[in-house]
């Protein structure tokens, strides 16, 4: 800070466009990343982009039950859930430290 208490406005400035690219390097990482989650030791597994689109869905032969379709079903849900909190701890590692230099701009709510 400047005496007087005031933040320099150019300093300011510059923090916040280079965050704003670390923002938009990271976000274009995120989009073109994919994540695996698996459930029923590998029976069933979910591919989810980095935002957490659902790109695809895989399941073994060997889980295909007619008999008892609900684990089948819950083990579709496990496997989406793993790969949404994989995405999730992603975009936390590649957005978190850009976010924790947000608080270096003195913004209010960062």
């Amino acid at each position: 800070m400047r005496p007087g208490g005031q933040p320099n406005m150019q300093q300011m400035l510059k923090q916040a466009q280079k965050m704003q690219q670390q923002i938009a390097a990271a976000q274009a990482e995120l989009a073109e990343a994919e994540l695996t989650g698996t459930a029923g030791g590998g029976l069933v597994t979910a591919t989810v982009s980095g935002a957490g689109e659902l790109k695809s869905i895989k399941i073994d032969p060997k889980a295909v039950d007619p008999e008892d379709v609900e684990t089948l079903e819950d083990l579709v849900v496990a496997a989406v859930h793993n790969a949404a909190e994989a995405a999730r701890e992603l975009t936390e590692r590649k957005m978190g430290p850009v976010a924790g230099g947000m608080g270096g701009l003195g913004l209010p709510g960062f």
